[in-house]
């Protein structure tokens, strides 16, 4: 057990090096994740059930492990904190997507991807790099639980109302229940388990297997994007790399602006702007690949993927310029 905690510590303190490693391997050998993308059922509502759709599923299993009632309490009692929190995730990063879509005269596909992950709620990790840059963890936490709750009503909504400026018609009930399915049941029956069983010692020795998990869980999920689209990422050009790096980085910026608008403190200014620069992209390519209605557009699961791949390590990146800047700044103090 000590053994598994100590490799799930270096998993979390690495994440953007295993997310790379594996992203390089297969996208020179793209069979060896193939079976992230093998469908297992269709549901009543005409979404494809994949291997992946049940990885995000555990990777959300696994949040919902951590959370306890006394989060629910500190949401509470932060309610503004939360509100900025909310706001911030859900008009930043779905706005920003469509004014790229203009701005870079994305064609239709490659512009409904990118509306796709800015309407998604805050990114699996974002909680572990908030405590690597010594965030605000209990509010990283607070932000994530609440745009992932909200998700199955804001994401349809927000896709449907901005993808209108893509002739493409979206229907918002296949995503709600792809949500649903893959994220609300998964944290909900974590947080349950936690409520029941979290007091007792074994099951907190196994709560700190869970981050480790989680981040390979993401790997796999990137693993298995990069086995399907890998091969046609620079088929639309680097419009779509610049895209992604634009809504990403400026999204860190804009959500850190916001912090500071309403005057937080550095400590909840650098978790707003990794909660909001860092979109559950795995969940965008898991909608964009397994909900019918984008089967028309197979093109806008390439731009989910690059960005699943890419937040993934700009986060990480951004989670460490903040530490390096922390201790250079102890060492002059």
């Amino acid at each position: 057990m000590k053994a598994l905690q100590k490799l799930s510590k270096w998993l979390s303190d690495y994440t953007s090096i295993v997310v790379i490693a594996i992203a390089v391997v297969t996208f020179i050998v793209p069979e060896m994740m193939g079976w992230v993308n093998h469908q297992l059922f269709t549901d009543p509502v005409s979404n494809k059930f994949t291997s992946q759709s049940i990885i995000i599923g555990i990777i959300m299993f696994s949040m919902g492990l951590t959370l306890t009632t006394q989060d629910f309490k500190i949401l509470a009692q932060r309610p503004f904190d939360i509100c900025v929190g909310a706001l911030a995730q859900y008009l930043i990063m779905p706005f920003l997507a469509f004014a790229l879509t203009k701005v870079l005269h994305l064609p239709a596909g490659i512009a409904l991807g990118l509306i796709l992950v800015g309407c998604c709620p805050g990114g699996v990790s974002s909680n572990i790099m908030s405590y690597l840059c010594g965030g605000d963890v209990a509010f990283s936490v607070g932000m994530t639980t609440v745009s992932t709750i909200l998700s199955p009503i804001m994401t349809p909504l927000m896709v449907s109302l901005l993808a209108s400026g893509t002739n493409i018609s979206i229907k918002a009930l296949p995503m709600l229940v792809s949500i649903v399915e893959t994220v609300i049941l998964p944290v909900a029956l974590g947080f349950l388990l936690n409520y029941l069983l979290g007091k007792k010692k074994m099951f907190s020795e196994l709560q700190k297997i869970m981050p480790g998990v989680a981040v390979l869980g993401l790997a796999c999920v990137v693993g298995g994007v990069v086995s399907s689209q890998g091969a046609k990422f620079f088929q639309s050009g680097a419009v779509i790399f610049v895209a992604v790096f634009l809504h990403n980085g400026l999204g860190y910026l804009l959500g850190y602006g916001a912090g500071k608008l309403v005057g937080m403190n550095t400590a909840k200014k650098r978790t707003i702007a990794i909660e909001v620069g860092m979109q559950n992209a795995g969940l965008a390519t898991n909608l964009a690949t397994t909900t019918a209605q984008f089967s028309a557009t197979p093109e806008s699961a390439i731009i989910c993927a690059v960005s699943c791949t890419w937040h993934s390590i700009s986060g990480t990146l951004l989670a460490g310029m903040f530490a390096a800047y922390d201790k250079h700044k102890q060492k002059n103090a």
